[in-house]
């Protein structure tokens, strides 16, 4: 049974997505929230994201949305290391704020400002240990920073019972022919 799920995917700016108004970001959100509704129904309780901008934060806003018809879901901002909004600009601290202010849980994996990539290795390990599942936006056709987690989830699946859920660009364009439809 799947308890916790850690979500991640792309950054924004990797989609040419640069605010938060972006039909994508719509898509985005509807096809994490259609992954976690069956996943909640049967169980899911947590919800873990490190509070990347992009797919990490966009699935923070669907959980808040689901929560009004789910209650029981909780959402924990597990980030790599302390201040990791220090370099955004003002819209993307405020945003960032906003989601942090809403969690149920937050805390800090390194308990230091940024040093090395390794805070980066360290909490996608960290997170796949905090969860039962992990939900991806990742395409293998287009590279971007979500393929290392990719593929160290891939090695850990090999070991561990770990599924791996991934939402590509193909979901996306079947959610919104969807929506044109409707």
């Amino acid at each position: 049974m799947i308890k916790n799920i850690f979500i991640t995917g792309y950054k924004g700016f990797e989609l040419g997505i640069f605010k938060r108004e972006h039909q994508g970001v719509a898509y985005i959100k509807k096809a994490i929230a259609n992954h976690l509704i069956s996943l909640i129904e049967d169980g899911l309780e947590w919800v873990l994201i490190s509070g990347q901008l992009g797919t990490e934060l966009w699935a923070a806003e669907a959980v808040y949305e689901l929560q009004n018809e789910y209650p029981e879901l909780k959402i924990a901002v597990l980030t790599p290391y302390l201040e990791q909004e220090a370099n955004w600009n003002e819209n993307n601290k405020e945003f960032y704020e906003s989601i942090l202010a809403q969690a149920d849980y937050v805390d800090s994996i390194s308990k230091k400002p940024y040093e090395s990539p390794l805070q980066l290795k360290t909490k996608n390990h960290f997170c796949m240990k905090k969860s039962d599942a992990l939900l991806i936006f990742y395409d293998e056709e287009r590279e971007g920073s979500p393929k290392f987690m990719y593929q160290d989830a891939r090695l850990y699946a090999e070991s561990h019972p770990y599924p791996i859920y991934q939402i590509t660009f193909d979901d996306l364009q079947q959610i919104a022919e969807e929506e044109q439809w409707e």
